[in-house]
């Protein structure tokens, strides 16, 4: 009985130093691949792994399916299965002038009750791939690219690996936890590790990568989630539909952020379409120094009550455009 009681107080001793290196790993992770503030080593980082690994490995059947260690816990699959988004996963449809956006202004004013006051967010336009996080009390369960905007294949295996996305929903203490979220944002590819990635295969003799949009779309689209996980991916989160989403757009963001999310820290609320337009001026000049690559600007209006009046044409909201810069130019000598 006493050697009983000893082994119990061991395994208790061990499960709870297990589950308080996991909630400082997640901080950790969140510091680092959300913040970009990180305020340990790397080699401290693989010490506490380490020794989760081990306590994990003496209890297999007390590991939580959100322990960092099973971020990469899929096998490879022969295809990806189909799944139906809780709500339509639209596109967006796209302007290229000052004119084409005062137009969209009109369009939306004209849509709305006379005299309604309308605000708008303005987000960078990442150059990425777009995806459907469903959490359940706090867990991610499912993970869906667009597709065709009502069915997108099922990622959930390889978007674990993203380690900017959370595997549990960093709620504040004393905030509720939602009994069903759906997360909408961008998988996209730093442009670091675009070039890391195509500098590798370069070595290989491999084709490389034209852009970090197919770069990202690719290797989000991995069989194997060990591939996946290797590429550096990242993830913004741009919008929330559904029993999470707030009165206001730019809440839902504010909200994303405080459950753990990576949000653009670039985003912001204008009053009207001259701010709109002088936004996207200023974000031109400001976005070539980003890690990551942009085309362009979207502008949202920031009233959920207003985007539900204004509704959606069979393929895009009325609520919401994106205004594309004119593509890069520069003169090349040809030499042979």
């Amino acid at each position: 009985m006493a050697e009983m009681d000893l082994f119990a107080d061991e395994r208790a001793a061990d499960l709870a130093e297990a589950d308080k290196l996991r909630r400082e790993i997640r901080h950790n992770e969140y510091l680092y691949y959300v913040l970009d503030a990180p305020e340990i080593t790397d080699a401290e980082y693989d010490r506490m792994m380490v020794r989760l690994r081990e306590l994990e490995a003496r209890y297999p059947d007390s590991i939580p399916a959100d322990s960092p260690t099973q971020r990469v816990g899929g096998r490879a699959s022969s295809q990806f299965t189909e799944v139906r988004h809780l709500e339509p996963l639209l596109s967006l449809g796209n302007v290229f002038s000052a004119e084409e956006l005062r137009a969209f202004d009109e369009r939306v004013r004209s849509g709305l009750p006379a005299g309604s006051k309308v605000e708008y967010v303005m987000e960078p336009k990442i150059d990425g791939l777009a995806c459907s996080l469903i959490y359940e009390n706090g867990k991610l369960v499912r993970a869906a690219t667009r597709g065709d905007g009502v069915v997108g294949e099922n990622v959930t295996a390889n978007v674990r690996t993203i380690r900017s996305i959370p595997l549990t929903l960093k709620v504040p203490e004393g905030e509720a936890v939602p009994e069903l979220l759906d997360v909408r944002g961008e998988v996209y590819m730093p442009r670091q590790a675009f070039m890391r990635l195509n500098e590798q295969r370069a070595e290989r003799g491999e084709s490389e990568f034209a852009n970090p949009r197919n770069a990202a779309a690719g290797s989000l689209r991995q069989l194997d989630p060990q591939v996946t996980a290797s590429r550096s991916l990242s993830f913004f989160a741009y919008y929330l539909v559904g029993e999470g989403a707030q009165p206001k757009h730019s809440e839902s963001l504010a909200l994303l952020a405080r459950y753990g999310f990576k949000v653009s820290e670039n985003y912001k609320v204008v009053e009207n379409i001259d701010e709109a337009i002088k936004y996207i001026g200023d974000f031109n000049e400001l976005r070539q120094g980003l890690s990551y690559d942009t085309d362009g600007a979207v502008i949202k209006v920031n009233d959920v009550y207003q985007q539900r009046i204004l509704g959606a044409t069979g393929k895009d909201p009325r609520w919401a455009t994106a205004y594309k810069y004119p593509p890069e130019q520069a003169e090349t000598t040809l030499e042979d």
